[in-house]
């Protein structure tokens, strides 16, 4: 919980991984420069008293995610969106059986997404069912850009994805988190377009697409989707910290998604180890549209930030919310009529 000037915020991080970048785990020079990307995100856009070494940054401890998040970092709860790496990494970039383990120690704390990838066939479909089966899955998150074997990515349309999500619908697994965002090397660029976005969500209204990255740098094509797709959900972890290093950017960014959205389809995300909630939190509840900007975008009051730190989260993964937290009004049924149906 964060408190200032006497307006609470209950956090929810909706985005945040427990990784093994290490020398010792990179299977080849891609692995060495995914994670090098990731640490040049870090250092580019962080506060310099919040950059980190690069072997800390490489592979954190589960105590130091705990002390980040929960201890100093103000978050109440915090979502696990794991990326596998197979090709990249021998033993896998997201530390999984860890993050069981510090879900199982901090239940109250810590929601395990699971990912899949729809090229593993009938194999990750059992795969699937059975983790489903083993826990309560709520989400999963998708890298439609991960490389495997010949295949440099793959799209949400294609046939195997499509029995995947149907999987997904069946299995109770609500909240699709898909990666599309700007490019990590050596990943390639088109492999994270938004437009497969628009199609599905369409075909399955009963799961809910939260676009982590909004799909920058194609931001204006993913409003025009989410626009006319109720389901549709924006995940601020990269774009978020613009506000230290591109205040007028960042302003634009959050503008157009209160304009084509509305606040309440916009998601908190740190993308923690990538950047710290705590400065993050902080500044965000700071930070205000510029008043030049106003007239067009509006202002950010806090109950439009509280919803976005936490209270929307909570609604799509059914957190209980402490009742010093003023509620959240009800979430539309259909997309903001900024674009005439």
């Amino acid at each position: 919980m964060y408190t200032k000037d006497g307006e609470s915020y209950y956090i929810v991080d909706s985005h945040v991984a427990l990784w093994d970048g290490s020398p010792e785990n990179q299977a080849n020079r891609y692995g060495k420069g995914f994670i090098e990307c990731f640490y040049d995100y870090h250092r580019n856009l962080s506060p310099q008293e919040w950059v980190w070494p690069l072997d800390k940054f490489s592979k954190y401890s589960e105590a130091d995610l705990l002390h980040d998040l929960f201890e100093i970092g103000y978050v109440d709860r915090a979502i696990f969106q794991p990326a596998y790496l197979g090709d990249f990494y021998t033993r896998g970039f997201h530390r999984r059986d860890a993050a069981v383990a510090l879900r199982e120690q901090h239940p109250d704390k810590l929601v395990l997404n699971e990912a899949w990838d729809p090229r593993d066939g009938q194999a990750g479909l059992d795969r699937l069912e059975d983790l489903a089966e083993a826990g309560n899955i709520q989400g999963a998150k998708l890298y439609t850009a991960e490389w495997k074997g010949d295949s440099k990515g793959w799209k949400l349309t294609d046939d195997w994805s499509y029995r995947y999500l149907a999987k997904c619908e069946q299995l109770g697994i609500r909240n699709i988190h898909i990666h599309k965002g700007p490019t990590v090397y050596p990943l390639n660029r088109d492999a994270f377009d938004v437009a497969d976005v628009d199609e599905v969500a369409t075909e399955f209204p009963q799961l809910n697409f939260i676009v982590e990255h909004l799909g920058l740098p194609r931001l204006e094509d993913f409003c025009w989707i989410a626009t006319q797709e109720p389901n549709v959900y924006g995940g601020l972890a990269v774009a978020i910290p613009l506000m230290h290093t591109r205040p007028r950017y960042f302003a634009q960014i959050i503008g157009e998604l209160l304009y084509w959205l509305d606040e309440n389809r916009i998601l908190f995300g740190s993308d923690y180890a990538i950047w710290h909630p705590k400065w993050l939190v902080e500044q965000f509840v700071d930070f205000q549209i510029p008043q030049d900007m106003q007239s067009e975008y509006g202002v950010l009051t806090p109950d439009i930030k509280r919803k976005i730190l936490g209270l929307n989260a909570a609604k799509l993964y059914g957190l209980e919310v402490p009742a010093p937290v003023p509620a959240q009004g009800p979430v539309p049924s259909v997309a903001n009529s900024a674009v005439p149906a």
